[in-house]
């Protein structure tokens, strides 16, 4: 056998580039290249790093960011708090003017729910809630905005809106019915036909987030997975009872007979009534419209009532809108109950967001006339075509009774109509 050559033994220069076939240019061209991609690869890795501190410099605002000093986050917080106070800009940040905010900050502090710390005012606490609930934003976006950290925005969340979930029995009060409503008091094609009637109501449907076991049960008329949000109102277009947290499959008719028996339950006084559309039943306490009959305002544009049963829905109609109106500016006001996308809090903390939000409405009712909301949402009631909706059955003698009450003021309008 050929012994095996053994080049350990050779010095460098003795080398034949024959023998050992190594082509040296090679060599230095693939150092070369090594040392460019290694180059490259630090540079990719330096951007990368480079482009992730920087979004963590956009995002971090809190007491661990260098890039602000807390002197410095004090001030612009302070600057910000003077738009909200002083200027009318107060209502693209927070969905109120100065003059309602500084009101409601005072309202909250007399809780005692919420209270002013070294670095965090009530008033800016009040601030990033109300910035929430009227942008739907996250708390991190929130955090950028008033020089918070994620943590801080939701505690202070938390707080309020628990300050402001305790002051419902102070804004949200139900009619005692010892009064004419004014609306149809001052109004002669109501009076004295609707004397009796509370207000209106209906449900509206708010986007949950539940798991996908309970999906099914939430999922109504949306392609996702809602709560139906009973309420009534008054001709003020003022929330007197609201009731959330029902799935969106529930029927009105059902989500109403749950609220005549809990113990928060919608109280209706003795020969006093609501009116409801046609998703509920007709009862003594309940007027709905004639079924078959011209209903929606929209239907008699053309041709005005041709009997009384025209002339009850249309005026029936008119009167009941208000709910509608009150709901459309409550989500106007507020989109984190009217947004179409997953909201980011639990479906407890969302039914306790409801209820906040309908609570500011009835302040804002007294304090802050916003009547630019009010007409977009009479513009889109006007574009928007309604939906008949079944209902349940109820008691054969209170649905007679209801038959025999709408009858009556129905033929008396009729009478009057026809004289007029």
């Amino acid at each position: 056998m050929e012994e095996e050559l053994d080049l350990s033994s050779l010095e460098a220069e003795d080398i034949d580039d024959d023998v050992l076939g190594v082509d040296f240019n090679i060599i230095s061209i693939i150092r070369r290249h090594l040392e460019i991609t290694t180059a490259l690869a630090a540079v990719t890795m330096l951007c990368i790093v480079a482009h992730a501190l920087s979004i963590l410099e956009m995002y971090w605002s809190d007491s661990t960011s260098v890039s602000i000093s807390l002197p410095e986050r004090d001030r612009r917080r302070e600057k910000l708090m003077s738009y909200l106070v002083h200027t009318n800009r107060s209502r693209d940040i927070i969905r109120m003017g100065p003059e309602a905010f500084i009101k409601l900050c005072e309202r909250v502090r007399s809780t005692g729910l919420v209270k002013d710390a070294i670095r965090s005012t009530v008033e800016q606490q009040v601030a990033q809630f109300l910035h929430i609930i009227g942008h739907n934003v996250k708390n991190r976006s929130v955090g950028f905005f008033f020089h918070r950290s994620g943590s801080t925005v939701s505690r202070h969340f938390h707080n309020v809106l628990g300050a402001v979930i305790s002051l419902e029995s102070e804004f949200l009060i139900q009619p005692s019915g010892n009064e004419v409503q004014p609306y149809i008091y001052n109004n002669n094609r109501f009076y004295p036909y609707f004397k009796d009637c509370l207000g209106a109501i209906d449900g509206t449907h708010v986007r949950v987030k539940v798991g996908r076991s309970d999906a099914p049960r939430f999922r109504g008329r949306k392609d996702w997975p809602t709560q139906n949000v009973f309420a009534a109102c008054d001709f003020d277009m003022k929330f007197t009872y609201v009731l959330a947290g029902w799935e969106g499959t529930a029927l009105d008719s059902r989500i109403l007979k749950n609220a005549l028996d809990r113990d928060d339950l919608l109280v209706i006084p003795q020969g006093k009534y609501y009116l409801g559309d046609a998703g509920f039943m007709l009862k003594s306490t309940v007027l709905t419209p004639y079924r078959g009959v011209r209903y929606h305002l929209k239907e008699y544009t053309r041709r005005g009532p041709q009997n009384a049963r025209e002339l009850f829905n249309h005026r029936h109609s008119s009167a009941r809108n208000v709910i509608e109106r009150t709901f459309g500016v409550l989500k106007k006001r507020f989109p984190i109950i009217a947004s179409g996308t997953e909201p980011h809090y639990d479906l407890e903390t969302m039914t306790e967001i409801i209820l906040a939000c309908c609570i500011l409405h009835n302040f804002l009712r007294s304090v802050d006339h916003d009547d630019s909301l009010l007409d977009e949402v009479d513009n889109e009631i006007n574009e928007r075509e309604e939906h008949n909706v079944s209902s349940s059955q109820v008691r054969e003698e209170d649905h007679r009774m209801g038959t025999c009450i709408r009858d009556a003021i129905a033929d008396h309008m009729w009478r009057d109509y026809q004289n007029s």
